[in-house]
């Protein structure tokens, strides 16, 4: 009687990683991810973009690059584009020309998922704080609109599940997160919450500022006139408040009039000095140059506040 042996069972080879999730289902690659969704900050990298108004350049050849959760000082004289070129690194102005990233994020194709990415924190002009509304109301109100329009479907999906006492809680730790961020402490001002805008300091007004941009959880905020009018010890405060808010690993933009030399904690400072002639260098390229005459200083603040009007439009 003749006995079959069995056969051995063929040996299976491995399957080549085609980065697809096992679970999925076949023929469906897993998405990559997000870069506006990405923790951390986001890094900048722009090489010759340019600006064009309808009076003409409002800045070109424009060079920055900086790691996450660096602080990029924006300086130089009033009305050689700061601001504009502000709200262009922020996805909220058009480039002309040059190519830039941010966060990963191509600006002039991608510039929507930019502005997911950016928050302004202080842009007279753009983002205005309403005098007559309290501080309460102010962060209210921002936890309310993020809620509503500032989270993925599914999120906000599982937070209309939750029971009224666990939305409250968790709009008051964000809200809770952002002040500490800030360092602005409630209690300190004349009625605390109630405080009226108008009431505030202007450096409290900056902390509030910054506050209400945290709530969103940005990877990059953007600043405006962040030592106009301040003495000498309350602008040392304020960039150490902007060296904090880089350190957690948010990445800053900020315009100022002059920028600082170095920032505590060793955070990483990155100085873009804009020229009227040059669009923008670093610190290190830009040359002493005489002030600019008074005519060309009031033809380039007419073309700043008409991107500014349009800007506030859009």
């Amino acid at each position: 009687m003749t006995r079959h042996q069995p056969e051995p069972e063929p040996q299976r080879q491995p399957e080549p990683d085609t980065g697809r999730d096992p679970a999925a289902p076949a023929g469906r690659a897993t998405p990559a991810p997000d870069p506006a969704e990405l923790p951390g900050g986001a890094a900048v990298e722009a090489e010759g973009i340019g600006l064009k108004g309808p009076r003409g350049w409002v800045f070109r050849e424009v060079t920055v690059e900086a790691a996450p959760g660096s602080v990029v000082a924006l300086t130089g004289a009033s009305g050689t584009g700061r601001t504009c070129l502000l709200l262009a690194l922020t996805g909220r102005m058009k480039l002309t020309e040059g190519e830039a990233r941010v966060g990963g994020l191509r600006l002039r194709k991608q510039a929507a998922a930019v502005r997911r990415t950016a928050a302004l924190a202080h842009v007279p002009g753009v983002d205005d704080l309403e005098p007559s509304l309290t501080v309460g109301e102010h962060l209210r109100e921002r936890v309310l609109l993020q809620r509503r329009y500032g989270t993925a479907p599914l999120a906000a999906l599982k937070a209309a599940l939750r029971s009224p006492r666990q939305r409250r809680a968790d709009a008051r730790r964000v809200h809770d997160e952002a002040l500490a961020a800030a360092g602005l402490d409630l209690a300190t001002l004349p009625k605390a919450p109630r405080t009226a805008v108008r009431d505030l300091e202007r450096l409290e007004r900056l902390r509030l500022c910054v506050a209400l941009a945290l709530i969103g959880r940005p990877r990059l905020i953007a600043v405006d006139d962040v030592d106009l009018k301040l003495s000498a010890p309350l602008r040392e405060e304020a960039w150490a408040l902007l060296a904090s808010v880089a350190a957690s690993g948010v990445t800053v933009l900020a315009v100022c009039g002059e920028a600082p030399a170095a920032l505590p904690g060793d955070v990483p400072l990155v100085v873009v000095v804009t020229d009227r002639a040059t669009g923008a260098r670093t610190a290190e390229e830009a040359p002493a140059e005489p002030a600019p005459k008074a005519d060309d200083t009031d033809e380039t603040e007419k073309e700043t506040a008409d991107a500014l009007a349009e800007t506030g439009r859009a």
